[in-house]
């Protein structure tokens, strides 16, 4: 059965961190009739088939001939509810992958949608496009765009030009990749070829071992951390832990060498370690009051209280409402220095712009998609 197929390689990719981390990455399957497509928030590496979501195709190509709000908020809400509404009997208690559409729309039975460090360390580079058409030049490039329907409707136009092949690599500039084709194994030899591609233009790696000493005591700064959040946000448990090794050691040696990682690259960064990380002067640490003032005004500029605080020449915490939490703003943090690293050979690093971060930090998808996947 083909939904085995799609079963056996989302867990294979899904339980490799080199293309997923947390509740990252989405497949498809598809037939004449039906989609099958994984819930938003489930684990690929884990998932099983209920995992997955089955839609009917009919209702979902009919959202392409509606007219929908200009309003991003209104459309997004109106696009959701008709996506909701393609779900077929017993699917009511899953909701399907935000890029459920695009999944839809791409003429092939199987698609592989995964967020690799490697992959995004081209798409989150300022020369990513450029690089992008010399490397793939068969790959559809897609500058960044907001996700959603937005994403799905300009895909189709640009798919809809292009001549029917025997695959389709699409780079999403600041989000990943997809890999469409009617075989899995066809989708295995492109990602296998996509990622030597990138490994053979690579010049320099993250340096993760634990070679480095550590400077200042982590666990008075924890206390520290803690008791601001508290104080600012006493509704709600936090927990805190503490990474360091010689890649963090790098980025938080002064407040230049943090700014590569000052930002989100990706919306996945975004939803598990936030979209802007707090950088702590050590001579801050020194005067509570002053900490908890400098917390504070970071939190009420951004709105939310900071998922990862780097402090100069110690390491980052990360802090959360729960330990699974804490270990994907972590994970996912690391996977932004990865990132950094591998923009370097691709013109350096760029970010999400800050309308594209508004966007998702306000877009009620990815919040659900965030609470799901810390249950």
């Amino acid at each position: 059965m083909s939904l085995e197929k799609l079963i056996e390689a989302s867990r294979y990719y899904g339980s490799n961190p080199e293309y997923v981390l947390a509740g990252g990455g989405n497949t498809s399957y598809k037939d004449e009739d039906f989609l099958f497509v994984k819930a938003s928030g489930i684990s690929l590496g884990s998932i099983q088939g209920d995992g997955f979501v089955k839609m009917e195709r009919r209702a979902l190509s009919a959202i392409w001939k509606k007219d929908y709000p200009e309003n991003s908020d209104a459309r997004e809400a109106a696009v959701l509810a008709d996506m909701m509404a393609s779900r077929c009997p017993g699917e009511e208690s899953k909701r399907p992958s935000v890029e459920t559409l695009l999944h839809d729309l791409l003429p092939f039975s199987y698609v592989i949608h995964t967020h690799p460090a490697l992959v995004n360390g081209l798409c989150c580079s300022r020369d990513g496009e450029k690089a992008a058409r010399e490397l793939f030049p068969n790959a559809a490039w897609i500058p960044l765009i907001n996700p959603g329907y937005v994403l799905s409707k300009f895909v189709k136009e640009v798919i809809d030009k292009r001549p029917r092949v025997s695959n389709i690599i699409i780079l999403l500039q600041n989000h990943g990749i997809f890999v469409a084709a009617d075989s899995i194994q066809e989708i295995n030899e492109v990602y296998k070829t996509v990622m030597q591609t990138l490994n053979q233009k690579i010049v320099k790696t993250p340096d993760f071992d634990n070679s480095v000493s550590t400077f200042g005591n982590s666990e008075i700064i924890k206390k520290q951390i803690l008791a601001a959040a508290e104080k600012n946000h006493p509704d709600k448990p936090w927990l805190i832990k503490f990474e360091r090794n010689n890649q963090i050691a790098a980025f938080v040696s002064d407040n230049a060498a943090f700014k590569p990682v000052s930002s989100a690259y990706t919306p996945d960064h975004m939803v598990y370690s936030g979209s802007d990380p707090l950088f702590i002067d050590e001579v801050v640490l020194k005067d509570m009051s002053g900490f908890e003032a400098v917390f504070k005004d970071h939190a009420e500029k951004k709105g939310r209280i900071p998922k990862i605080i780097a402090v100069k020449e110690l390491g980052i915490f990360g802090l959360e409402h729960s330990e699974k939490a804490v270990d994907n703003a972590l994970e996912l943090f690391g996977d932004t220095q990865k990132v950094a690293v591998y923009s370097e050979s691709f013109g350096g690093p760029f970010f999400m712009n800050d309308s594209m971060i508004h966007f998702i930090n306000n877009w009620e998808v990815e919040r659900y998609r965030s609470h799901i996947a810390v249950k």
